[in-house]
């Protein structure tokens, strides 16, 4: 870890929580990850999965520990879907960057359970894309992906 990131991750929650350090409804735990009950749920069940490791972003995320996280998020909606608390649908979420609704900066994936009526949407603005348009953003993304060294 770089210094800054090492200062990040000494005062950041979920570097704590990982650690035991800080209270936390845990719901699994491996050498990789720890999933754990959201304080500020949006539904009742609402959990994260959190690498140990502190990364910011997607991006700070070696490709073993990124596909841990999915899988485990994969398990805890079938643990949801399973349980006692009926869910009728999950929604699995990743906010990375302060834009796209990331508040607390260390990796975490959010896996929703949704419930009819349960008052929480998300509602976009959309309008179609040209196909011109698109291939032209489809040809931006395929660039990058040539020259991202694996």
């Amino acid at each position: 870890m770089t210094q800054d990131t090492t200062s990040a991750a000494q005062k950041c929650i979920f570097c704590a929580i990982a650690a035991r350090q800080a209270e936390a409804s845990v719901v699994y735990e491996d050498e990789t990850v720890v999933a754990f009950m959201d304080l500020n749920p949006v539904t009742p069940g609402h959990l994260l999965v959190v690498p140990r490791r502190h990364a910011v972003g997607l991006e700070d995320l070696d490709r073993a520990t990124s596909a841990h996280v999915w899988s485990v998020g994969h398990d805890m909606a079938r643990a949801l879907r399973r349980s006692s608390m009926a869910c009728e649908g999950i929604n699995v979420m990743l906010c990375d960057g302060e834009v796209a609704f990331q508040t607390v900066f260390h990796f975490h994936l959010h896996v929703v359970p949704r419930y009819a009526g349960d008052g929480w949407t998300l509602k976009a603005e959309t309008q179609e894309r040209e196909r011109a348009l698109l291939d032209s953003d489809a040809q931006a993304i395929k660039d990058a992906i040539a020259s991202t060294s694996r």
